[in-house]
């Protein structure tokens, strides 16, 4: 899905500013020809009428005349070459870029649109653009994520436009309808990011993807703590609350500033540590997680079991184990 940013010209009042160049135009060409017009000659009735001036014009503007007037002046004839013919082939570029913005332009790309829905696959969809989402979005092209495996659901103009700048894919639409999320594909789609900025609103969204496609991840973000349990219920595999997540920071700070400090070395793309999640390697299976080269084992994710670096089961890696490490930033 190719997107540009949205101009801030409507295409009516492109359209007004094509007609209104054109007439400009044709105006300096009447002009031209009337205060010339002892430089034409009429092969019907000899004489050069206003209306003999605004037929010629326009005939010779569009085509290359018929003949019945013709410049016989050495005036006229230089300017039909340097100033009429220039003419001429503008407006014909004003008219082919019209047709074009209008009818051929509007027509590719809903065809185009439609086929890259149509294979979407694997993406990451985020149902809203505003502060948490459009900084999950940053986040996420920051750690890796090509701009065309990230889908943005945002009805807020300029929220849209801050997503397009991005490069990502955007669809105005709204999130907490079916037919949106069908067609952005939410049941081929890797994970998704709801953060709309309401808590009922994104309550709603988990609610019913998760209803639509159980099998997606779904990250929520919420605002207030007594809705967090309700997003869970509705079916957030994650539920983040940024305000309580700063408050984590700060009580920490309180107790050990280093502590705060490696907590937003691991949140930040830049720090020099991150975490990482990933399936168990083939060659680390039946080794302790204590025994990890990539990095510093923290969870192993047996299923729905969360096993800690210092229970037993940490012991032994088994096929289909995920890990939660610690990796530096190289």
């Amino acid at each position: 899905m190719i997107l540009t940013r949205a101009s801030p010209v409507s295409p009516w009042r492109s359209l007004g500013i094509r007609v209104l160049m054109v007439a400009s135009l044709i105006a300096i060409a009447i002009a031209g020809h009337w205060f010339g017009r002892d430089g034409l000659h009429d092969n019907l009735d000899g004489v050069i009428s206003f209306s003999d001036v605004l037929y010629f014009t326009m005939i010779t503007v569009a085509t290359v005349g018929f003949g019945d007037i013709v410049p016989v002046s050495e005036g006229q004839r230089l300017f039909a070459t340097f100033v009429v013919t220039p003419i001429r082939l503008f407006v014909w570029l004003l008219f082919v870029g019209s047709a074009y913005e209008f009818l051929i332009k509007g027509a590719w790309e809903t065809f185009r649109m439609t086929k890259i829905q149509e294979q979407l696959k694997g993406h990451i969809i985020v149902a809203g653009h505003g502060e948490s989402g459009s900084q999950a979005v940053s986040e996420l092209l920051r750690r890796g994520s090509l701009p065309q495996e990230i889908l943005v659901i945002e009805q807020n103009e300029k929220a849209r436009a801050a997503a397009v700048a991005l490069g990502v894919n955007v669809m105005d639409a709204d999130a907490t309808r079916n037919a949106t999320r069908e067609a952005a594909r939410l049941k081929t789609a890797r994970a998704l990011i709801v953060s709309t900025g309401r808590d009922d609103t994104s309550i709603l969204v988990t609610l019913t993807a998760h209803g639509l496609a159980p099998d997606v991840p779904i990250r929520t973000v919420i605002r207030h703590v007594d809705n967090e349990t309700l997003a869970r219920t509705a079916g957030a595999d994650t539920v983040i609350n940024p305000a309580s997540f700063a408050g984590l920071l700060l009580a920490g700070a309180c107790h050990g500033p280093h502590t705060a400090d490696y907590l937003a070395d691991l949140a930040a793309t830049d720090g020099r540590v991150s975490l990482n999640e990933r399936p168990v390697a083939p060659t680390e299976i039946g080794k302790s997680l204590a025994d990890l080269e990539s990095g510093l084992g923290l969870r192993i994710y047996r299923g729905e079991l969360a096993i800690g670096f210092w229970e037993d089961g940490a012991r032994t890696l088994k096929p289909g184990d995920m890990i939660v490490e610690i990796v530096p930033n190289s």
